[in-house]
């Protein structure tokens, strides 16, 4: 087996496009090839996805264990849309997304994983990474913003890195959303015509347009030297999103082990008295 051989069966991977990994959290759609799924359809398969994330959140709490969620893909790959999915019905004191924006000035001459520790899950908390220290190893290193010496000291960091947490007991899952460059094109399209959507459009995610084989190769190596034992990527074909965000928490739900935990139910005795009404002074009434 050549050396690009031994690349893509090291990942799960199956051929050069954006595709779902053989083997990891597929969707089943096939690559856009199948009917996209209805929003009815969608909703009735989370809900015990959810009602499982709520499971876990118990158990994190009642053991004190961390769990730590990296989502990664391309623009438009859908990162925000599954987040949102996880994070919906699970305590926001508990459950924190971490979308960090571009370094400061003083944070560019620090370590460069040191931004990202401090948002790390402390016990019995969940931390859900839209995006993180791979930034790296992707958009920077195809947009020119750091140098290729910068992007070698990652790759050889980031899989120690990734160790020290595992060691320490963290709970580690990454997840990497795959789109091929048609399902791209028609998402930029979308969130130009969508005034609610255009937020998301930015010059970086033009260039990105013209980028896309570009940002193929940057993955590829990235896959290759961080893609261990003790922190595997997975792959999700997010062609179809929301097929995608199902086959992702179920691959998530899976891999966390033994989560039985009583469930304490409040108890709600009688008021002892009439329900009573809000009232206010000085006037003020409530729109």
């Amino acid at each position: 087996m050549g050396k690009k051989g031994k690349r893509e069966a090291k990942a799960g991977r199956a051929g050069k496009a954006d595709k779902g990994a053989k083997g990891k959290a597929g969707n089943g759609q096939g690559n856009g090839a199948s009917k996209r799924m209805s929003k009815a359809e969608y909703y009735e398969a989370l809900e015990p996805l959810q009602l499982q994330l709520n499971d876990i959140a118990r158990w994190l709490q009642h053991t004190g264990k961390r769990l730590l969620v990296v989502i990664e893909g391309r623009d438009t790959a859908g990162k925000g849309g599954v987040i949102s999915a996880i994070a919906d019905t699970l305590n926001p004191r508990q459950c924190h997304v971490v979308a960090l924006p571009k370094p400061s000035d003083r944070e560019k001459t620090q370590w460069y994983f040191q931004r990202y520790v401090a948002h790390l899950p402390a016990a019995g908390e969940i931390a859900l990474f839209d995006r993180s220290w791979y930034n790296r190893a992707g958009v920077e290193r195809v947009m020119g913003f750091c140098t290729e010496e910068d992007v070698q000291v990652f790759l050889k960091q980031a899989p120690v890195f990734e160790k020290l947490l595992v060691d320490d007991g963290l709970l580690l899952l990454k997840y990497w959303l795959t789109v091929d460059q048609a399902q791209q094109e028609e998402r930029f399209a979308e969130r130009r015509e969508d005034p609610l959507k255009r937020w998301k459009l930015s010059p970086i995610d033009l260039k990105a347009r013209e980028k896309y084989a570009d940002y193929t190769k940057a993955r590829e190596l990235m896959l290759e030297a961080t893609h261990t034992k003790h922190a595997p990527w997975v792959l999700v074909d997010f062609n179809d999103q929301r097929r995608g965000r199902l086959a992702l928490i179920r691959h998530l739900v899976d891999a966390v082990p033994e989560r039985e935990v009583p469930e304490t139910l409040v108890e709600f005795p009688p008021l002892g008295h009439e329900p009573l009404k809000e009232r206010f002074r000085a006037g003020l009434k409530p729109l």
